[in-house]
């Protein structure tokens, strides 16, 4: 059975700590499940909305522990770009740990889970982007390691599919209503000023399709992916479940 809480991976860098904020803002009872938990700044660690569950992407006891208490998930998990030694980050490090994950998530009846990944994984519905382009051809050169890393998340999440399921209702594929949200450059602050000022830059709309459409760009600020994510987690992407949009900043104001 499902718990009620909502579970944050990857909660200790600056994207995800503006998730915090965000999930915090709007009194959402959350778990950030971390290795680093002291990452974490005073002023939410010591929120009563907040539980915090310390391990890492193999600790099978804390992470059954958390996923055991949460209906939803929102992942900011990746490799990052400075590690390129495929011995610290072998390719399958963040896709292994997605895969434990489903399972945990089946056995308590969680469906939904927003994912992060990258504009290197493509879709089938991408356009053509001569930025998107040139990010894949040198990736690979330059950043093999988290390039492949990034990939195999994408295909992970591919191979659950998109709809197919295991019963009626499915959404998502395999029983697990996912989206795999795709980002290229996310500035911005994680303190509490810098988070609210580009949250409230986030009313003024997101882009959320595919590469190369018309309104796409290359960035979207922490923030106002933060509050995305949460207007997406209470429901306003179902949309997107089974697949892998593009997030980034609106470019049109809808206000």
């Amino acid at each position: 059975m499902a718990g009620t809480k909502i579970l944050v991976l990857g909660g200790t860098g600056p994207a995800g700590i503006c998730v915090i904020r965000e999930l915090i803002y709007r009194k959402h009872e959350l778990i950030v499940y971390a290795r680093t938990p002291s990452k974490i700044p005073s002023d939410l660690a010591s929120n009563p909305l907040l539980e915090i569950i310390q391990g890492t992407l193999t600790s099978l006891a804390p992470l059954t522990d958390a996923v055991s208490k949460s209906s939803s998930i929102i992942s900011l998990l990746g490799p990052n770009i400075k590690d390129t030694s495929p011995s610290t980050l072998p390719p399958t490090l963040y896709s292994d740990f997605y895969t434990l994950l489903f399972g945990l998530m089946r056995t308590h009846s969680i469906r939904r889970i927003l994912a992060m990944g990258t504009i290197s994984i493509k879709a089938a519905d991408d356009k053509f982007s001569l930025l998107r382009s040139m990010v894949v051809l040198l990736m690979p050169l330059f950043f093999n390691a988290p390039y492949q890393s990034v990939l195999k998340i994408g295909e992970v999440f591919g191979e659950l599919g998109s709809g197919s399921g295991s019963g009626s209702g499915t959404k998502g594929g395999g029983g697990i209503d996912w989206t795999v949200f795709r980002i290229a450059g996310i500035p911005g602050g994680d303190d509490e000023e810098s988070w609210k000022k580009d949250r409230d830059e986030g009313e003024k709309g997101d882009f959320v399709g595919w590469v190369g459409e018309k309104g796409w760009v290359m960035s979207q600020r922490r923030g106002a992916l933060a509050r995305w994510l949460v207007d997406a987690i209470e429901g306003g992407a179902d949309e997107w479940i089974g697949k892998m949009p593009a997030v980034a900043a609106g470019t049109v104001d809808l206000s």
